[in-house]
């Protein structure tokens, strides 16, 4: 659903109850958006230091240019800001949190040149414009680093009108560090749509929507923090695209070291695909959509407590009364294996889930749907009964550094420990506490003890050296 003509906010036109789900899970509809609180939360959602959750909507609020939201894993929801054409309007992605506690985002329209802008808001709904784009701003949104800066992509920025990679301080110093199409017949991909991740090497994975076979096959990248950009895969390298094409999503790291994403098209029914790629760029198809278990999946996949993924296709399933369908929830293996958890039924429970889930450290995910509701989007949550567990707001950081970890029950806390190595805390509230790096400690796990037991992180803590 992505609008890849740049949108102008001057003149802008528009161009909870419980549903059955297979045994084992708990799907529950939390908030449906009428327009005034906002319309179409496609970015997703991420968890705060208060255990509640916040987001955008691409449109509606006071000036129908989008908001931001906050809501409570109940479903309480809060607008924080209606956003106007000065601040940046249409965010396309979801918020990032940052060391300081404020929340960051970019936009793909408004600002002072009415290209796009990043933004900061605080939790209590103070925002402020960090920098206005020139040309096309990002629909990708933020990834916040181990070096304490943000790095993202614009959609068709740059001197090729391709899109760029960015670098953008706290402080709203923006540096561009690659120029997609730079190559010819552009192999080096082009369009950028899905935000970037930092692998445990230091480097930056991504992916490009177009281009990569000089047409709209896409790409997966890999990009040094100084800006030296690699091809790892060009898509449709295979007869008839069945390795996929036109990644919507991001990649995920799993514990295997290995990246994990999605193809929105492509595959042997060409209704996208699951894949896995090496750092070094062997791609393996691991799942071909064929309608029934979802089509067109446009999030980026979340790595579960279990170490499997879980996803979302923004078509398909087995619903049946949504026009053409409603989407699904589902949940994939390593291996391949894959589950169709929740199949949107009737538009009430939701409709078109393209954002990618989010997983609360009480185990249960939540997410959005662009639609359904009462048609303008809703907000669900989906219990697998996976355990409590602890997050981090970055998870990298040198000895002596303050890691922030987010989870639940922290007032009973009585050990941190990094892959084995105690280290001193404090406990800030019972959803966030910040430790110190110890001396002597390896990447790894984390591990939080309190009088429930022990808590776990879900992926390692890199320790810088």
């Amino acid at each position: 659903m992505l609008a890849v003509a740049k949108v102008i906010c001057i003149t802008f036109a528009l161009s909870a109850a419980m549903s059955p789900v297979a045994l084992g899970q708990t799907f529950q509809s939390l908030f449906s958006f009428n327009g005034t609180d906002g319309t179409f939360p496609h970015g997703g959602l991420i968890q705060g230091r208060d255990g509640n959750f916040y987001g955008t909507t691409e449109l509606g609020g006071a000036d129908h240019l989008g908001t931001v939201y906050r809501v409570t894993p109940q479903g309480k929801l809060t607008t924080l800001q209606n956003l106007n054409r000065p601040e940046g309007c249409f965010p396309f992605a979801g918020l990032v949190q940052g060391s300081n506690g404020v929340l960051y985002d970019a936009t793909p329209a408004g600002g002072a040149n009415n290209g796009g802008t990043v933004f900061e808001i605080t939790s209590a709904g103070k925002l402020t414009t960090l920098y206005s784009f020139n040309g096309y701003g990002s629909y990708a949104g933020l990834v916040l680093a181990a070096d304490g800066n943000f790095y993202g992509t614009t959609y068709k920025d740059g001197t090729n009108a391709a899109g760029t990679v960015f670098k953008i301080t706290p402080a709203g110093k923006l540096t561009t560090l690659y120029n997609f199409c730079s190559l010819p017949k552009c192999a080096d991909g082009a369009f950028p749509v899905a935000a970037l991740v930092q692998g445990v090497d230091g480097s930056f994975y991504g992916t490009t929507l177009g281009d990569g076979c000089n047409s709209s096959c896409g790409t997966v990248y890999t990009m040094t923090p100084a800006g030296k950009l690699t091809t790892l895969y060009n898509f449709c390298a295979q007869t008839g695209c069945a390795d996929g094409s036109a990644p919507l999503g991001g990649l995920v790291q799993g514990n295997d070291g290995n990246y994990y994403g999605t193809t929105s098209q492509g595959g042997t029914n060409g209704l996208g695909t699951v894949y896995t790629i090496t750092p070094q760029g062997k791609l393996t198809t691991l799942h071909r959509f064929n309608g029934t278990d979802g089509k067109s999946p446009e999030g980026t996949l979340v790595l579960g407590t279990d170490a499997n993924f879980y996803g979302t296709t923004a078509n398909g399933g087995t619903g049946g009364q949504c026009i053409p369908s409603c989407g699904t929830v589902f949940s994939i293996t390593p291996a391949g294996a894959l589950t169709t958890l929740h199949s949107f039924a009737n538009g009430t429970d939701g409709d078109t889930p393209d954002a990618g889930l989010v997983q609360r450290t009480d185990g249960t995910f939540y997410g959005t749907t662009r639609y359904g509701g009462v048609g303008n989007g809703s907000i669900y949550s989906l219990s697998t009964g996976l355990g409590p567990f602890i997050a981090f707001v970055n998870r990298s950081g040198k000895v002596g550094s303050k890691a922030e970890i987010l989870g639940q029950g922290f007032k009973s806390a009585t050990a941190v420990s990094f892959n084995g190595t105690a280290a001193q805390f404090v406990v800030v509230t019972d959803t966030y506490l910040t430790a110190t790096v110890p001396n002597g400690s390896t990447t790894g796990f984390v591990t939080v003890t309190t009088f429930r037991g022990d808590m776990k992180s879900n992926i390692e803590f890199i320790v810088v050296q």
